[in-house]
């Protein structure tokens, strides 16, 4: 969101930006998306504490979730791959959710983020919001557009 909103007050102040909100919406996403993919790839052992032991090869699966999120991030930049991309980071963003389920019910805490149990839970409530963001930068679908005001009754 950091992203985003200085994208919004680069452009605001005259300083060139991204005028267009979808736009800036989709280089937000995608500045986080390489961060934490690369942090995936760097720090993994930090991921690992979230995988629930149901999931094989938990090492494998933590650089892999990495790759996509830094697969997704580029897609998303990329005109001919955009929407693709939207689509394959929502259903990521769904798949991922049981592991910060995971982290709220059982008080898992991830190094580097919040030790205070409120904090993982809040996090579930914004999953909804990051697909939706996904979906919207990608154009897959449009979170802002207007309707039209009411015809007139025809006299």
């Amino acid at each position: 969101m950091v992203v985003t909103l200085l994208a919004a007050l680069l452009d605001r102040i005259g300083i060139g930006g991204v005028a267009d909100w979808r736009a800036r919406m989709r280089w937000g996403l995608a500045a986080g998306l390489i961060f934490a993919g690369v942090d995936h790839l760097v720090t993994p052992g930090r991921y690992l504490v979230m995988m629930p032991e149901a999931v094989p090869f938990p090492h494998a699966v933590v650089l892999f979730t990495g790759l996509c999120e830094i697969a997704g991030a580029i897609g998303l930049l990329l005109p001919q791959t955009r929407r693709l991309a939207g689509i394959m980071l929502a259903i990521y963003f769904v798949c991922v959710f049981p592991a910060n389920i995971r982290n709220a019910v059982h008080g898992v805490v991830v190094d580097g983020l919040p030790a205070a149990s409120w904090y993982y839970w809040v996090r579930l409530a914004f999953q909804p919001l990051v697909i939706l963001w996904a979906l919207h930068a990608a154009a897959v679908i449009d979170l802002f557009r207007r309707r039209s005001a009411p015809r007139a009754a025809l006299q």
